[in-house]
């Protein structure tokens, strides 16, 4: 039990917002009479939540490094907008069009991270002027009307799904075998995780305890492949999702860039006397959060089939809200990117519960500010106990 005790605390973010989660879904389940969990609607709520969670992978690095960008909404928007030019307007081609607004997105995102890596102004003052400056040219692209049809294929993104090799069956066997080999993958992690620690001699948790986490993983893995399985199957955007966050956290916790960014984040003058190039982090760190904000913009626009002059409002807030409850910290240095994942699914689960029972928006947003509040709360609680 010391063991647990101990694991648990070293992560009690982490674990108390799975917790919630699971909390949470098990709440609007019996709420809704069971439909929170109907392959429709979970099936949903990865395609609503889609943009929110590809925001969260960015915002959650620069809030490691102690940086907040208040623009990603305006941004999205904007590349939406210049997308629907390139696809609708000017017919082109759209692998080509994603390229060159994913381009434009890194451009934009080059464009903040030199006045605040170089020039030394506050990312708040940066990305507020950011947001109200990329507002104003996407309604004057859009010249305050909204641009439609998409083609089909850039659609897709949203709104398609893998193709099964089954035929007809009632169930997708495609999503059954990726349910597997996940699972493969899961328990081959943890056996190379407890390998790599014996032989550097690392402390070692009891033996079960990998064993019972490795377990629940594949549990829940087959669960919910099982639940697309009896849709549609596996949608385009989490294929995407999946690979950003396999990337992302793989970055974050394996190379020296992943450490560098941590280390911007605990202490500046420290990492910058240690050899780390603090001003070449911050800039790449906001280059990188253009580029997906621009692609959660192709995404949002792909699922509304239309660029509007209103899209992505609120995204940043939301996509902000998501790191602090998935158990990012305001002061910066700590944060991961399957904590931001959970907290943009905490959520996604409680806006389409409270939406599903028929909460009005009002109450939506209060709860939501409550929840933020807390979680945020709750940081602050646990760091004055450990200091």
């Amino acid at each position: 039990m010391g063991a647990i005790s101990e694991i648990f605390k070293r992560n009690i973010r982490q674990y108390g917002m799975i917790i919630a989660l699971i909390f949470i879904s098990v709440f609007f389940q019996i709420l809704t009479d069971g439909i929170l969990l109907k392959p429709l609607n979970v099936t949903n709520l990865i395609l609503q939540n889609s943009y929110i969670l590809v925001l969260a992978i960015g915002m959650v690095l620069v809030i490691i490094t102690g940086h907040i960008d208040l623009s990603v909404g305006s941004v999205a928007a904007f590349i939406g907008a210049l997308s629907a030019i390139m696809m609708v307007d000017m017919q082109m081609n759209p692998v080509l069009a994603v390229i060159l607004s994913l381009l434009m997105g890194a451009l934009v995102g080059a464009w903040q991270g030199f006045w605040v890596a170089y020039i030394k102004i506050p990312a708040f003052i940066v990305t507020l002027a950011g947001m109200l400056l990329f507002r104003g040219l996407t309604m004057i692209v859009l010249n305050g009307q909204s641009i439609a049809p998409f083609p089909k294929a850039f659609q897709k993104i949203s709104s398609g799904f893998i193709p099964d090799f089954s035929g007809e069956s009632s169930l997708n066997v495609l999503t059954l075998v990726a349910g597997i080999i996940l699972s493969v993958l899961i328990v081959y992690q943890e056996f190379r995780t407890r390998k790599t620690s014996v032989k550097y001699g690392f402390e070692l948790p009891p033996v079960w305890i990998p064993i019972a986490k490795a377990a629940a993983l594949v549990i829940v893995v087959n669960l919910f492949t099982f639940v697309l399985a009896q849709y549609n199957g596996i949608p385009n955007i989490l294929v995407i999702l999946l690979v950003l966050i396999a990337i992302y956290s793989f970055v974050m916790n394996n190379m020296t860039m992943g450490r560098h960014i941590y280390a911007l984040g605990g202490n500046e003058k420290a990492a910058s006397l240690s050899g780390v190039k603090t001003k070449r982090v911050t800039f790449w760190v906001f280059v990188n959060m253009g580029v997906l904000a621009a692609l959660s913009g192709l995404v949002f626009a792909a699922r509304l089939n239309s660029a509007t002059p209103k899209a992505g409002t609120n995204f940043e807030l939301d996509a902000i809200a998501a790191c602090f409850i998935g158990g990012a910290s305001a002061s910066g240095g700590i944060g991961t990117v399957v904590g931001a994942i959970i907290g943009g699914l905490v959520m996604g689960v409680m806006n389409n519960g409270m939406s599903l029972v028929g909460l009005g928006v009002d109450w939506q947003q209060g709860i939501k500010g409550l929840v933020l509040l807390l979680a945020v709360g709750f940081d602050i609680y646990n760091k004055s106990k450990t200091a």
